[in-house]
């Protein structure tokens, strides 16, 4: 008894520090927060203010602005924070004009105290949720069933006249990590009902600083900084906001003609805002140049918001890596720097198809406000490019079969015959383009054609530059349509810019009319190459952009390679890289093309025949294209094993243009990280270095299922090449065996609704997973016939190897297959299901390969918190290993409430979501810090709504040594006999088939022995020192008896 006493004893002391409450030793930061409902334009200077035009003359501005008899027009109802100055709410403070609808900036750093006093003026509950803040259950600001009520049910809704204080602390386990930026971007938002919230204009900004960084003035300003931008990116759904209705019968003149349900009505109240702005609206983004900006980027919003925001002119620093673009998604945050260099009105915008099409476009001025001129440090090259726009006839397979399987293209009833038929309502695979094409000098008499830029297909010729060089391009558009030449990633002035808008310049743009030629000069100083986190060279792009939209469709996009002074050798090539391969992932939509007329009128269509099927033509000439390549068609990529190659990936297009880039059979190293695939986004470029160590043939392929099945993917093969040193072959240490096999099963994704129903509050009907639910009215429910992996003991497969506790949230998934750096994982798969399936590894040498399952919207097959297991006591390290796969669709933002994480790229990082795409992989590391039942939940606002969301628990430390005492104590409880009948024995709280107790009886008494010695060894030498020490006590009494004795006979 008093050793298990002792153990709590000793348990307790370790764990002392995690039971203390959140401590902090910073100021204290009051904020006076109301709610109030708004009137609120879209576009107050009344016209596109990026091409200067009146509404009435802009077609698609019109379609989103004008109100009308169905029609909501540009100004909408919606409900804001506002700051006061103190609880009398009376005195508004003050917000710049650029911050649009977002709620006032809350600022603080570690150490601090945030208190919120908030207060409800509009008509319906509201709340306050933050990001990235330490808070307890009565200021979590979020409406779900928790297990929590009474006092710590107060902060979840607050009433219409209410109030609530939120107290919210910023730790150290919150802080910004060393290699964070000064300060973090987060959000706050309303949380009852958190996508209709938002989308009624509930959302501000938020940053966490690191100590020291904000001054003493009120409202308190960033020492680091001279400017703060915050700047959301997001499609407002104003179909989902709380005044959708009043909105209709205050704007629409005739409201009874609206049918919310008809989809061009519910288009044209999607505004493709930034801040709440459209059409180059937002106003004030002012700066001065070569001073320090900080960029706060944010996106919120559904499946479409997969927003890259382009800095024309600008160079950005995010996470030690220089852009000009950033990512940003629902619920996912930027800290970005910049140093403004080039004067001038320049353009910020999306660059996603649509949303660029549809306004999502700004303008920032940066002014010369010194005299100072800043130091030419342009000691470079000048490197000559003479490019062509050459109109051709391009054929997207030109083997005339699949380069995979080898089945032809036009073979009726395959995925590639809809892309290939060529008949009275179809194209084919050949259509009219424009290509980029390098020639040898001024004259454009003789091509640049090299055998290794065979594989660039579509694409323009390879721009190379180091820093410190300048890039002097002559352009000669001899095609039938004005192009231009935008780079991304080098520095130019406003004369040289390819991009027509309204900047104030006499000439916007330099474009080059048909048969002109034009100039371009682009510099590289050193602000623009790589930083010490990049690696040698930076990949980028150039592109047309007189029409970005239609000239990128028609084929005008290249490659641009800019690396560090010294990284090219004398022939242009990467010092150090044995292969270059430069791939385009884009889906190129022919029907938006220039030359979408004269490709019709070449294939000499039936327009009858057109117009019965619209659609499926349209689909027909949407190329799901590598390079301009579709089934493999792309010229075999070769390399060698050992070889060192560069992957330059590019990608471009619009919102469903999310590609997962995987490479079969070998790996490739990202910001020093080995990963199976590469993301990327329209106008977002990744470099990946593989070392190719597997012999074969492989593919090259997109993950998001419909992607890869329309034909985008292509082939590379790796030789044992002559001369080269065969790699010693691999020593393995050990190996692990899992018995698996593929089942069908009834699975039923909410096999209890009484959580989806009492978070809603609302009738089986009225929920938002009815549809998903329901048997009735022709739905399908939640039971679905399914084919999963399930483990079993051995090769017979007769006893499947029950799940443990530990196990239970892994759900629909099969069982977690673990192996070290040096272990063989030999898998013996048995399928047992109706159709052919395999078992595909990601991330390892594989000698065999198959066909990942996709799986239903939710989270391990689980809907509306019925994954279960998600448990973990306060202060454990927690891994959470997240997988995304699907289709283009599958974009998933997953938020954990209470608490944050590091997560590697390159260096760790602090943040609250994860970025998951199909065929992407994520590890982040967390401290659980906050004892409660906390929301884990896609951030995506049809997923919410969906039910992808469960619930983790965190158990406080007290639980912790209250587990420990009934472990013990059930490890005491005899054996039953029917345990004995069953072939198991209770040992340690688990059932152990009898076979294995003898094995586990001596693993525990080895550990016993084991230990025991320890223990000896331990008390050896502690008995030894108080020995030694006893004996030098002694020597020291004898000698001061010596030296009294001497003493006395002196």
């Amino acid at each position: 008894m008093w050793a298990m006493e002792s153990g709590h004893l000793l348990w307790a002391l370790l764990f002392m520090q995690s039971l203390w409450p959140q401590l902090t030793d910073g100021a204290t930061r009051v904020y006076y927060l109301g709610i109030q409902d708004v009137q609120w334009n879209y576009a107050p200077k009344g016209r596109n203010v990026i091409t200067n035009q009146p509404l009435d003359s802009d077609i698609v501005a019109s379609s989103f602005l004008k109100s009308d008899k169905n029609r909501i027009g540009g100004i909408y109802k919606k409900t804001i924070y506002k700051e006061y100055k103190d609880d009398s709410y009376t005195d508004e403070v003050a917000q710049p004009a650029w911050l649009g609808f977002l709620g006032p900036v809350l600022q603080a750093e570690v150490g601090d105290v945030i208190l919120i006093h908030l207060k409800n003026f509009a008509t319906r509950p509201y709340t306050i949720h933050p990001h990235g803040v330490f808070y307890e259950k009565d200021s979590e600001g979020s409406l779900y069933p928790d297990g929590s009520s009474g006092p710590l049910k107060a902060d979840d809704s607050v009433p219409p006249g209410g109030s609530h204080i939120y107290n919210w602390t910023i730790p150290e386990s919150h802080a910004p990590t060393d290699a964070d930026p000064v300060c973090l971007t987060w959000i706050y938002h309303s949380h009852v009902d958190a996508p209709r919230d938002i989308a009624t204009g509930l959302i501000g900004p938020l940053i966490t600083c690191k100590r020291g960084a904000l001054d003493g003035n009120s409202p308190p300003q960033r020492r680091d900084v001279d400017h703060d931008f915050f700047l959301l990116f997001s499609v407002v759904d104003e179909n989902l906001s709380w005044h959708l209705d009043e909105n209709i019968a205050t704007y629409c003149s005739d409201p009874a003609s609206v049918d919310k349900e008809d989809e061009t009505f519910q288009e044209s109240n999607k505004m493709h805002a930034i801040n709440g702005f459209v059409f180059g609206n937002l106003p004030e983004l002012n700066m001065c140049a070569q001073r320090r900006v900080a960029w706060h980027l944010f996106g919120m919003g559904n499946e479409v918001d997969v927003h890259t925001a382009f800095f024309h002119g600008q160079m950005l620093t995010t996470r030690g890596h220089h852009t000009d673009v950033a990512q940003i998604f629902p619920a996912t945050f930027v800290t970005a720097e910049m140093v403004p260099w080039e004067p001038g009105t320049w353009l910020v915008s999306c660059q996603v198809n649509s949303h660029f099409r549809d306004g999502m476009q700004a303008l920032y001025k940066v002014k010369s406000c010194s005299m100072a001129h800043p130091v030419d440090l342009l000691t470079g090259k000048v490197r000559q490019y003479f490019i062509e726009a050459h109109e051709i006839q391009w054929n997207y397979g030109p083997m005339g079969h699949d380069g995979s399987t080898g089945k032809n293209l036009r073979e009726p009833g395959s995925i590639s015959d809809k892309f290939f038929q060529k008949s009275s309502s179809r194209i084919g695979g050949t259509y009219w383009k424009v290509r980029y094409e390098a020639f040898q000098d001024e004259t454009f008499q003789e091509k640049m054609q090299l055998e290794e830029d065979r594989h660039l297909g579509i694409l323009g010729p390879v721009i190379r530059a180091e820093v410190g060089d300048t890039i002097q391009v002559v352009f000669y558009n001899r095609a039938s349509q004005p192009f231009s030449m935008q780079p991304h990633g080098v520095f130019y002035e406003k004369d040289y810019e390819g991009t027509v808008y309204n900047d104030g310049s006499s000439h916007p743009g330099l474009v080059a009319k048909p048969f002109e030629k034009v100039t371009y000069r682009w510099t590289v100083p050193p602000h623009a190459g790589p930083t010490a986190q990049d690696p040698a060279c930076l990949t980028w792009m150039y592109f047309s952009a007189a029409d970005p939209i239609k000239d990128t469709n028609s084929g005008l996009v290249g490659p641009l390679l800019v690396c560090r002074a010294g990284a090219l050798g004398a022939d242009g090539k990467q010092k150090g890289v044995d292969k270059e391969f430069f791939l385009l992932f884009t889906v190129l939509d022919e029907n938006k093309s220039w030359y979408s007329n004269a490709n019709q009128a070449a294939a000499m269509l039936d327009f009858r025949l057109l117009s019965e099927d619209i659609e499926g033509f349209q689909d027909s000439n949407r190329m799901h294209a590598i390079n301009g390549f579709l089934f493999s068609n792309l010229p075999r990529l070769d390399m060698c094993k050992g070889d060192t190659v560069a992957w330059h990936l590019l990608g471009l297009g619009t919102e469903t243009d999310v590609h997962g880039v995987m490479f079969q059979g070998n790996t490739v190293q990202l910001q020093g990280m080995r990963k199976g695939a590469a993301m990327l986004f329209p106008h977002t470029f990744v470099m990946a270095i593989m070392k190719p160590d597997n012999l074969g043939t492989f593919e090259i392929y997109c993950q998001a299922g419909s992607h890869r099945e329309a034909g985008m993917r292509a082939i590379y093969n790796v030789s044992q090449c002559p001369g080269h040193q065969a790699t010693p072959r691999q020593r393995y240490q050990a190996a692990r065996i899992y018995y698996i096999m593929a089942e069908e099963v009834e699975w039923d994704y909410c096999p209890d609704r009484s959580w989806e129903l009492e978070w809603h509050n609302q009738s089986e009907k009225d929920s938002y997973g009815y549809i998903f639910l329901n048997n009735k009215d022709g739905l399908l429910g939640s039971r679905y016939k399914k084919a999963v992996f399930r483990e079993y003991t051995d090769g017979t497969f007769r006893i499947p190897r029950p799940r443990t506790g530990p196990e239970e949230h892994l759900g629909i998934l099969g069982p977690l297959i673990k192996g070290e750096v040096g272990d063989i994982l030999t898998v013996v798969f048995k399928n047992n299901a109706s159709r052919p399936y395999s078992v595909h590894a990601h991330g390892v040498l594989e000698s065999t390969t198959g066909w990942p399952l996709a799986a239903e919207p939710a989270i391990n097959g689980k809907l509306y918190a019925n994954l279960r297991g998600l448990t973990m006591y306060q202060g454990e390290r927690v891994a959470w290993y997240m997988l995304g796969m699907g289709q283009d669709v599958d974009l998933h933002t997953i938020h954990f409430h209470a608490e944050s994480f590091l997560y590697r790229n390159g260096e760790n990082y602090r943040a609250d979501v994860v970025d998951l795409f199909p065929g992407t992989f994520e590890v982040v590391e967390m401290v659980a810090s906050n004892p409660g039942t906390w929301l884990l939940h896609c951030h995506v606002t049809d997923h919410v709504h969906a039910g992808m969301e469960t619930l983790f628990t965190v158990f406080s430390r007290t639980e912790h040594l209250s587990t420990i005492t009934t472990i013990t104590k059930e490890a005491e409880k005899a054996v039953t006999p029917r345990d004995i009948e069953e072939g198991n024995v209770k040992m340690l709280g688990m059932q152990i088939p009898i076979k294995n107790v003898e094995i586990l009886a001596s693993v525990l008494v080895a550990i016993g022995v084991t230990l025991l010695l320890v223990v000896l060894a331990l008390g050896g030498m502690v008995w030894y020192q108080h020995r030694q020490r006893k004996l030098r006590r002694n020597r020291r009494s004898i000698l001061d008896d010596s030296f009294k004795l001497l003493s006395f006979k002196q």
